[in-house]
């Protein structure tokens, strides 16, 4: 006797899939999905295990949120180029969900070590770091751009970029070093917006991998150009060759109120 073709109760077949008897009867009743038998004695529903296949990518079909609607027109004309195409398109909303959620850890992460660094720094220290490689989204700019001008151009690359919220994203400044080493503190020439798991595409800029001298200033925009100077008083007493962009991030932006408790992270290539 096959064994698969007895039938099943419907305490039985819902405990078998791991959900309530009452989606069960609430899928009969809006015809989604039919027992193979109802008693005309007691009214019992009762299925057979060849339904289970069928139940399984309903259920699946709700996990990925689909609609009832959908999956009723799915069942009705069920295929195998129907289902293929329906799981195709939920594949690939879940990969934008995924790479969102990578995105949103990334962030996560990034604050934690920003508040781990706020919390363990000595911020008069200049220490030396390694990096990795970083893509970043720049725009460019000058000491006649305006704050307001800036803000257009940050706005106009995340919309680019479909970043939607801000905090998707990490955002600096850069100065070259070649300012830095004629004296012009405030020649600052980009802003950056790095984006987690942006992958390298023409126009792009690369922070590379490799040595960093790392700094912090705390306080008001004005004393960045003295800690610059002592930055290239450590650098020259240490005999290291500072190369490429000086790249400057606010790490404690969410954690305060007042601009003379702001600390700007400051970090520039080396060689040497």
């Amino acid at each position: 006797m096959d064994k698969k073709g007895k039938l099943l109760t419907i305490g039985q077949f819902a405990a078998m899939h791991g959900i309530n008897k009452k989606t069960l009867m609430w899928y009969d009743e809006i015809g989604l999905f039919k027992p193979a038998v109802i008693n005309p004695e007691n009214g019992y529903r009762c299925y057979n295990y060849h339904q289970s296949p069928v139940l399984e990518t309903i259920l699946l079909l709700r996990e990925l949120d689909v609609s009832i609607n959908e999956i009723q027109n799915f069942i009705k004309n069920r295929s195998a180029a129907s289902l293929k195409y329906l799981l195709e398109e939920k594949i690939e909303a879940l990969d934008m969900q995924i790479t969102h959620l990578q995105a949103v850890r990334t962030t996560l992460c990034s604050h934690h070590q920003n508040m781990d660094t706020l919390l363990t720094m000595d911020i008069s220290e200049i220490s030396i770091i390694e990096k990795e490689k970083h893509c970043l989204v720049t725009v460019d700019v000058d000491q006649n751009t305006s704050f307001e001008q800036e803000v257009e151009l940050i706005t106009a690359e995340t919309e680019k970029y479909r970043l939607g919220r801000l905090h998707k994203a990490s955002y600096g400044s850069m100065i070259s070093v070649n300012s830095l080493l004629n004296g012009n503190f405030e020649n600052y020439s980009k802003l950056f917006i790095e984006i987690p798991f942006l992958s390298y595409q023409a126009g792009l800029h690369i922070m590379p991998s490799g040595k960093y001298l790392r700094a912090f200033h705390k306080g008001e925009w004005d004393g960045i150009p003295k800690r610059y100077q002592e930055i290239l008083d450590y650098a020259k007493e240490h005999k290291l060759n500072l190369h490429g962009f000086s790249y400057e991030m606010g790490i404690n932006e969410n954690v305060i109120d007042r601009i003379e408790d702001y600390i700007v992270q400051i970090e520039i290539p080396i060689t040497g």
